[in-house]
């Protein structure tokens, strides 16, 4: 099976992003299956800065590319999200923030797998400089995951998710009330009627512009992020896609990540 035809919609949300936003842009434009993006989407969520006007010239220098920009109130990552999922209209949404680029194939090897394999709904990949290991073994290729594999390591990262529309009718949209983790509780939500892939290729670069885990953003804030992903192991237990035992584990487990990551933060911050 092949996709002929613009299939693709991207769904940036965008919040005080003029430094980034452009780079962001551009790596969407680079993308070597531009011909499948039907729409580019970029939720302005109530920006104070020059951002606006930065995607409004770079409207006007990029004619051809199929740019629309919804503005609303600051409300939040996952209210942009929720408003630019229902405006899509291609068979595919492509998620990226506006601090994140993509490498040039992303969207051309995502959309090979999901031709190969049609019953795939949901399907992240990696990210550049970062390999993935679950129970301490590297994954490679293309990957079924399971619940246990999420509580394990939180992945895949958001700007390198791609997954069916149609699965919305399935999973929702992205809960509203949540700033931390709803991401992960949002695809760990494909576990349930659906599934969950992985492509172990690093077609994604995280972070523009930011020196180290927690320099800004919503990471900044490991302690509520640590609470998330708690949230989030909860959720699993609570539908039974993992043991008590397995939860009672993790949580321990999670709890050591913490204090682990917050010592790194600490000395990254010293040293840079």
């Amino acid at each position: 099976m092949e996709y002929s035809g613009k299939t693709v919609s991207v769904i940036i949300p965008m919040y005080n992003s003029e430094a980034t936003i452009e780079k962001v842009l551009d790596s969407v434009k680079n993308q070597t299956a531009i011909d499948q993006i039907l729409e580019i989407i970029i939720i302005n969520d109530g920006s104070t800065d020059a951002s606006l006007e930065i995607v409004e010239k770079y409207i006007e220098n990029n004619r051809l590319l199929p740019i629309i920009v919804i503005n609303q109130k600051n409300s939040g990552v996952s209210v942009a999200r929720n408003n630019g999922m229902k405006r899509a209209a291609g068979e595919f949404i492509a998620l990226i923030d506006s601090d994140d680029i993509w490498r040039q194939d992303k969207i051309e090897q995502q959309l090979k797998v999901f031709a190969k394999y049609p019953d795939i709904y949901f399907l992240g990949t990696g990210v550049q400089g970062e390999k993935l290991k679950i129970f301490f073994k590297e994954i490679h290729g293309l990957y079924k995951a399971n619940p246990r594999d999420v509580c394990w390591k939180s992945f895949p990262t958001t700007p390198s998710v791609m997954f069916k529309k149609a699965a919305i009718s399935e999973v929702g949209y992205f809960d509203e009330n949540r700033k931390y983790g709803e991401d992960i509780e949002y695809f760990q939500r494909f576990f349930e009627k659906l599934n969950f892939y992985y492509l172990a290729k690093p077609l994604v670069k995280i972070g523009i512009n930011k020196k180290f885990y927690g320099q800004k953003g919503l990471t900044s804030n490991l302690k509520e992020m640590h609470i998330g992903r708690q949230i989030n192991l909860e959720n699993l237990y609570k539908k039974r896609l993992i043991s008590k035992k397995y939860y009672l584990f993790m949580k321990q487990f999670n709890k050591l990540k913490y204090i682990r990551r917050c010592c790194i933060t600490r000395i990254e911050k010293i040293l840079q």
